[in-house]
C-alpha cells in the first residue's frame, strides 16, 4: 500500500513538471546534496544540411529514429505519444529520437503551436523545425505524406523508412517498435559476440 502511495505521489509530481514544459529530476551529487537536473523542451530551427550533420553526429546512439510530423497533421499528433514511449523505453539501449517538424518555419503561429504541443507532450529529446521553404521537407525526405518515421544508423545513413505513401501498406508505430526491438537486440548480440 505504501509503495502504491509513493508511486502515485511520484506520478502527480512528475505530471506537474511535465505540464510546466520541462522535466526536473532530483539527484544527489557527490557531496550528498540534492541537485536539480532540467531537461528542457525546445524546438531548434535547422536548415536541411544542418539537420543531416546533426543526424550523423548523434553519437553515442547506435540508431536514430526521426519522426516527421506537423501540427496540422492529426494522425501525427495522435501518434506522438508512441514516440515519447520509444524514447523512454529504448533511449538507454542506444536509440536517439528526433522529432522533425515540417510546419512552415515563417509562420509564427504554427511555430508557437508546435512549441506548445512539444511542451504539453514533454518531448525532452531533440526537436527540430525544418527551416526550409514550406513543403520542401517532403521533397527532402522523399515522402508524399506524414507521419513518416525513419531509422538511421550511427553513420547517418537511412536503414528503414515507415511511410503512409502506399495506401495499401500503411505502417503502425507498433511495427516501428518491433523493428527497433529486433534492431537493438541484434546490435546487442553483435557487440557481445553472440
Amino acid at each position: 500500500m505504501k509503495r502504491l502511495l509513493v508511486t502515485r505521489l511520484a506520478l502527480i509530481v512528475t505530471t506537474g513538471f511535465v505540464l510546466a514544459g520541462d522535466l526536473r529530476l532530483r539527484a544527489a551529487d557527490g557531496d550528498g546534496q540534492a541537485t536539480t537536473i532540467t531537461k528542457e523542451v525546445k524546438l531548434e530551427s535547422l536548415k536541411w544540411p544542418q539537420f543531416k550533420e546533426r543526424l550523423a553526429a548523434m553519437k553515442p546512439a547506435k540508431y536514430t529514429l526521426v519522426d516527421a510530423w506537423a501540427t496540422t497533421c492529426a494522425p501525427c499528433k495522435e501518434n506522438f505519444p508512441h514516440l515519447i514511449q520509444m524514447h523512454q523505453k529504448y533511449g538507454s539501449k542506444g536509440l536517439a529520437v528526433i522529432s522533425l517538424c515540417l510546419d512552415d518555419a515563417t509562420n509564427k503561429k504554427a511555430v508557437s503551436e508546435a512549441e506548445k504541443f512539444l511542451k504539453e507532450k514533454s518531448a525532452v529529446f531533440t526537436n527540430v523545425l525544418l527551416d526550409e521553404n514550406y513543403g520542401e521537407g517532403f521533397d527532402k525526405l522523399d515522402v508524399n505524406t506524414i507521419p513518416a518515421v525513419f531509422i538511421f544508423g550511427q553513420d547517418g545513413k537511412e536503414l528503414k523508412r515507415f511511410t503512409m505513401d502506399d495506401p495499401s501498406h500503411q505502417f503502425t508505430y507498433d511495427q516501428v517498435e518491433k523493428y527497433l526491438i529486433d534492431l537493438l537486440g541484434s546490435s546487442k548480440s553483435a557487440s557481445t559476440g553472440s
